[in-house]
């Protein structure tokens, strides 16, 4: 399946098909110089597989993990590219799960004023959500994606069977955002997760969380407005996960303890089955002081005011601007 997303001169394809890592030199221009990125929690075969396609490959495997999108490792990135003398005409690419998408991205956007960026993403997480849209970015001080651009791929593959090697709690970490989506923008997808065994319909997962996301970024491309839309559930999550970092939360599990406090007590009676069901956590103990503080670094506030996601039927949502202090509140009750 192709989805186009429709930015104008930005505008991708997006190619959703089981074993498409295997012909990517027919789906990207790969008859250049490839600096392929990954991280050492991807299986090492599917970026010498995409290499093996590219005319004049580099790989480059990070470490994993969050702590990886800092500026050491965008420097070495950088380095490696003066390295190996590519120019505008070359291209970088993603294999890998968020933390290097959104790296490899930022990489390709600032080398030379900007060079071709593809996304090949072998998470949940990177497959519904983080691949598209055009948000690179690294973290600073300890705040996550503080320093970045939106810089949209040339196009993205997505191939599904890349997740057989994902360990459960991964799978979860990133269908923690397919809820996320479907509880903000299709009812239908709620209703799989509260009645449909999940992985025997994960491809449609897929398919229809990519298509809530590609519907709002075309609308607002570098989140003026509607786009606020996709940040449920992470405001207050950002925050838990900048609080426990050293405790081990993941990205995802953070996002689902943040969308709870954000729903009306029926969703939220309906959300923490289905989050229980995905493998996800409902409670956690955490400094909420600290996670207040952290909150107030989102780059999301405008002033002393902040929109926040509310959900109050499934499918349908709301937008609140509400103070730091409101929003303590929120945390702390």
């Amino acid at each position: 399946m192709i989805i186009n997303m429709n930015l104008g001169k930005n505008s991708y394809d997006i190619v959703v098909e089981r074993g498409s890592l295997n012909k990517v030199n027919e789906l990207l221009k790969l008859d250049r110089k490839v600096l392929v990125v990954t991280d050492s929690g991807v299986p090492a075969e599917y970026a010498q597989r995409v290499a093996a396609k590219c005319g004049d490959p580099v790989i480059a495997t990070i470490p994993q993990g969050e702590e990886s999108k800092c500026f050491d490792v965008y420097k070495d990135l950088l380095k490696k590219l003066l390295e190996n003398s590519f120019t505008r005409s070359d291209c970088v690419v993603a294999v890998g799960g968020g933390v290097v998408g959104d790296l490899s991205g930022f990489v390709a956007a600032s080398y030379m004023r900007g060079i071709d960026f593809y996304n090949i993403p072998t998470t949940v997480l990177s497959q519904i959500d983080s691949s598209i849209g055009g948000k690179v970015a690294i973290d600073f001080e300890g705040i996550k994606n503080i320093v970045g651009a939106f810089y949209q791929p040339k196009k993205v593959v997505i191939d599904p069977d890349v997740l057989s090697t994902l360990p459960e709690r991964q799978i979860s970490n990133g269908l923690a955002e397919a809820v996320k989506m479907s509880l903000t923008g299709d009812r239908e997808l709620f209703e799989i997760f509260e009645n449909r065994d999940i992985m025997e319909n994960i491809d449609t997962i897929i398919v229809k969380s990519l298509n809530i996301k590609k519907n709002v970024v075309e609308q607002d491309e570098k989140e003026n407005g509607l786009r606020k839309v996709l940040n449920f559930g992470h405001t207050i999550g950002h925050g838990i996960e900048s609080e426990e970092q050293l405790h081990g939360l993941y990205h995802g599990e953070c996002v689902a303890l943040g969308m709870i406090p954000m729903c009306s007590d029926e969703v939220r009676a309906r959300l923490i089955p289905v989050l229980k069901k995905a493998g996800l956590p409902t409670e956690a103990s955490y400094d909420k002081d600290a996670v207040c503080a952290a909150m107030l670094h989102d780059k999301k506030f405008s002033g002393k005011k902040i929109t926040v996601i509310r959900v109050n039927t499934p499918g349908e949502f709301v937008m609140d601007e509400i103070t730091g202090e409101e929003l303590a509140k929120i945390v702390k009750e």
